[in-house]
């Protein structure tokens, strides 16, 4: 299992204290250092059968000067939104697991975490 986190964000510190108390093995990406690239945004949307738009950060200044509040959200804007997370992955929510079953889940909860361990 990977976890995506930034280590300022609460809810990764808190996730990560989770999987350490639960003996979980997994690996820590960063992905504000180690940027995942459109093919891997791509990837990671696909184990979580979400969208773009549902893990973008819209709160964000990047969002905000982007003005991404007002992209359509359909099939042929998904590459605009790929591109947009690519170039900048503070957008990205987190903190996102990636199962050793191939999903993926936006762990923001307790509950989700313990999901992805039970995968």
């Amino acid at each position: 299992m990977e976890i995506w986190i930034s280590p300022a964000c609460s809810k990764c510190r808190g996730a990560i204290g989770l999987l350490d108390a639960e003996g979980a093995e997994y690996t820590v990406r960063r992905y504000l250092e180690d940027v995942p690239g459109e093919d891997g945004i791509r990837d990671v949307l696909g184990r979580l059968s979400l969208e773009p738009w549902d893990i973008t950060r819209l709160q964000e200044a990047a969002a905000k000067e982007l003005g991404m509040q007002e992209w359509p959200r359909d099939a042929g804007a998904r590459d605009r939104w790929v591109r947009a997370l690519a170039g900048h992955p503070e957008l990205i929510q987190r903190p996102i697991i990636t199962a050793d079953d191939g999903t993926a889940l936006v762990a923001r909860t307790e509950e989700a975490v313990r999901d992805a361990l039970s995968r």
